[in-house]
């Protein structure tokens, strides 16, 4: 009888050290796939955030004028890179123009390519051919890309009062 007690007792402590190791590793999973951010203007949330299939369903129901509250996630790509003023972000078949509220903040010029989340005012504009050749020299295209804009274009737009940019793995562990 006592046999079996110690048999039992052993089966049960292997069983729950084996439940806590299962448990410590799904902890660090979980804790490995967090993302870490940089928030800059207005603190913002990573809650709540739209795809940009969504965001573009949205633009679509607008008209020139209107606006919409959205906190969005994208690709950017391309900053402004006199002083990262405006930067466009990928929405698939379309683009949206993203300006900083006031001027209050601005983006790293290194952006492009990163995959942040935007907060702010959708709308939709019609841009000039003045703005669009000012915007086209902010980004350095050529004279013949430049001379090449003749027509206002509608443009998918926002005006951001915050931006949260992914940290690069070594700027989370100096975080840390």
């Amino acid at each position: 009888m006592r046999r079996l007690l110690y048999l039992l007792a052993i089966t049960v402590l292997m069983a729950s050290c084996n439940n806590q190791e299962k448990k410590n590793n799904s902890e660090v999973e979980t804790t490995e796939t967090e993302m870490a951010y940089t928030s800059i203007g207005e603190k913002i949330n990573k809650n709540n955030v739209l795809t940009e299939a969504q965001l573009l369903e949205k633009y679509k129901t607008l008209k020139a004028g209107d606006t919409i509250d959205v906190k969005f996630t994208s690709e950017v790509k391309e900053v402004c890179q006199n002083k990262g003023c405006w930067m466009t972000m990928d929405l698939g078949e379309e683009e949206a123009s993203v300006k900083f509220k006031d001027y209050g903040f601005f983006m790293p010029k290194d952006l492009a390519g990163e995959e942040v989340i935007v907060s702010g005012k959708a709308f939709v504009a019609e841009v000039s051919v003045d703005d669009q050749r000012h915007y086209a020299e902010d980004a350095g295209k050529s004279q013949e890309e430049i001379a090449a804009i003749t027509e206002p274009k509608r443009t998918y737009s926002v005006l951001s009062n915050g931006v949260l940019i992914p940290l690069k793995e070594e700027q989370t562990q100096e975080k840390q």
